[in-house]
């Protein structure tokens, strides 16, 4: 049949209109309306359920009287702060654009906490060399973070958190960049002018570093020292026994340090030169939760874990005792149906976040990272799993115990190695854990660069892949004044590695490690580094190496520190 458009129009919207909906079976106890429908007063009755939600634009959010005082405070913020200034477009320069992003900031407890307007640059559109140069800002390792809070539990200092308001507004900019006037906000008669910027805005590559250089500046003139092994630390010794210390992650800063009264003079300071929140005691730092407890300090992530359930539609899933299936290796799997790349990259990327406070999913999470660039229908299945394990441990932190013995007080290293673990490469996996007063503050999991040739290889490699960060973690102590006792110690439960480590021998099974890999012989020779055997049964490593058996699972994961987070508790 040859139809008009009209007439193919009208057939199609008569099949339309003859069809018999059915409400589902879900929805029979539902009030159920039209997405057009109104009330009495004439506004959306489905208008109420975008009430805190944000604006797809700026013209939606000038509608309302909450987002549009927040636009209007953001621009206060940034004259206050003398960032710009409207001038004419100077010939042979060109103009970034400015857009508004709009975010509704929650507590904890999911409630409302403010409504934000951030006037964002598109930096996309800045070039190399002209609109910026250097772009690189350090901020704290986590792992430093947790040999501060582990300090501080040590010692009984106390913790407070710090938060910079629109820190990227302070950092003085070298270069000369020039941006559009923000939108819904153009001064009439001159829409044609733009703002130069004299200090940085948000979206722009370089101003991270322009912020950090800015507030590295004013800390080293109150008298801070910058550590030379970790650029994200500070430490302020104002008397021979008085010590403060501050971990800086963007605009983030924690706080501690042996006298109140010290911290508070530093406070105060930080105040009087930037507009600062003071969020009190350490609660929430970098999306990780501080829980106070009569035996100590618990790490945990629970509300990000929920969060994480809920996105990934597994807050209903079954939940599991261990993350990772004993007996069976997980390999391309390239016979299998693909899945999709960007959930599952989404998922591994959430998941390595959690292994911040979580050390007994970090082996399971490695081993799925290892196939994001061709996942398949068995990767994603090993990903729920971790999910469907977190979903059980929900409550489970990372105790840092308050006080100390001397047992405790030193740095306590543990290395293991399976042996060619990997079915597909044959290569080995090297885990190590670190522990001070009794907390575990460092750990990783990662497969060897190359292939052991025996047991005895691979733990070697693995046991100098521990030593370098054992190296790192006492640089990093010394200069925040806590000095481990010397030597370090590394747990090892292979004789003959340990025996490598300390006899400069060359035989066939030897003489062809690398070079790089006898760094630990030579931390040994030199009494940095005191390489110790344990039994395989208290080798804490153990589970960074390789799936285990659910009862020793369950006591790696109580010997590195992790408890429920509602027991023992004031």
């Amino acid at each position: 049949m040859n139809l008009s458009s009209d007439d193919d129009d009208r057939i199609h919207m008569i099949a339309r209109t003859q069809r018999t909906k059915r409400v589902p079976a879900r929805l029979n106890d539902c009030e159920v309306t039209q997405d057009n429908a109104v009330n009495d007063e004439g506004d959306l009755i489905h208008f109420a359920l975008l009430a805190d939600s944000e604006p797809l634009n700026y013209r939606d959010a000038l509608k309302s009287n909450v987002w549009k005082r927040a636009m209007e405070e953001e621009l206060k913020s940034i004259e206050k702060n003398q960032t710009w200034k409207l001038v004419d477009l100077p010939d042979k320069k060109k103009k970034i654009d400015v857009k508004w992003v709009f975010k509704v900031k929650l507590n904890p407890d999911g409630t409302v906490s403010k409504h934000k307007a951030r006037l964002v640059a598109r930096g996309f559109l800045q070039k190399h060399g002209i609109d910026y140069n250097e772009v690189f800002a350090p901020v704290a390792r986590i792992e430093t973070v947790r040999l501060v809070v582990a300090l501080a539990c040590k010692n009984k200092w106390s913790l407070y958190h710090l938060d910079v308001k629109s820190a990227f507004l302070n950092g003085p900019l070298d270069e000369e960049v020039y941006v559009s006037q923000p939108p819904g906000f153009e001064i009439k008669g001159k829409e044609s002018m733009v703002y130069k910027l004299y200090k940085a805005l948000y979206g722009l590559k370089q101003a991270p570093r322009a912020w950090n250089k800015r507030i590295d500046d004013f800390l080293i003139q109150i008298g801070f020292k910058k550590c030379a092994a970790e650029f994200g630390v500070y430490v302020h010794c104002p008397k021979d026994e008085d010590i403060v210390i501050i971990c800086l992650y963007v605009d983030d800063l924690l706080i501690t340090g042996s006298r109140i009264a010290e911290i508070a003079k530093v406070k105060d300071k930080l105040k009087s030169e930037f507009e600062m929140s003071d969020l009190g005691e350490l609660s929430f730092f970098l999306g990780m939760e501080f829980m106070r407890r009569g035996d100590g300090i618990v790490m945990h992530q629970q509300k990000y874990i929920g969060e994480l359930l809920e996105k990934f539609e597994m807050e209903s899933c079954n939940p599991l005792s261990n993350p990772s299936e004993t007996n069976t290796k997980i390999d391309e799997c390239s016979d299998e149906e693909k899945i999709d790349p960007t959930v599952f990259r989404q998922i591994v990327g959430s998941l390595r976040y959690v292994c911040n406070s979580r050390p007994d999913i970090c082996y399971a999470v490695s081993v799925i990272s290892r196939f994001m660039h061709d996942p398949r229908k068995s990767h994603m299945i090993a990903a729920k799993r971790i999910l469907r394990y977190l979903k059980g441990t929900l409550e489970i932190g990372l105790l840092f115990p308050i006080g100390t013995n001397s047992a405790g007080s030193t740095l306590i290293g543990y290395s293991d190695s399976d042996w060619c673990g990997d079915i597909t490469d044959r290569r080995s996996t090297s885990g190590y854990v670190f522990k001070f007063n009794n907390a575990a503050i460092s750990w990783c999991t990662k497969k060897q660069a190359v292939t052991a040739l025996s047991s005895c290889e691979a733990e070697y490699i693995a046991g100098t892949f521990a030593a370098c960060q054992a190296i790192w973690l006492n640089s990093v102590m010394i200069e925040i004044k806590c000095e481990p006792v010397k030597p370090l110690i590394l747990r090892i439960d292979n004789k003959s590695a340990i025996s490598l480590a300390k006899n400069p021998i060359s035989h066939g099974r030897s003489k062809h490690i690398a070079t790089r890999f006898h760094f630990i012989r030579e931390q040994v020779t030199n009494g940095m580094i005191e390489v110790q055997y344990c039994p395989t049964e208290v080798q804490l490593a153990d589970g960074f190496t390789k799936a285990v058996k659910l009862d020793r699972f369950e006591f790696l994961r109580r010997s590195l520190g992790l408890v429920v987070c509602n027991s023992s508790m004031n």
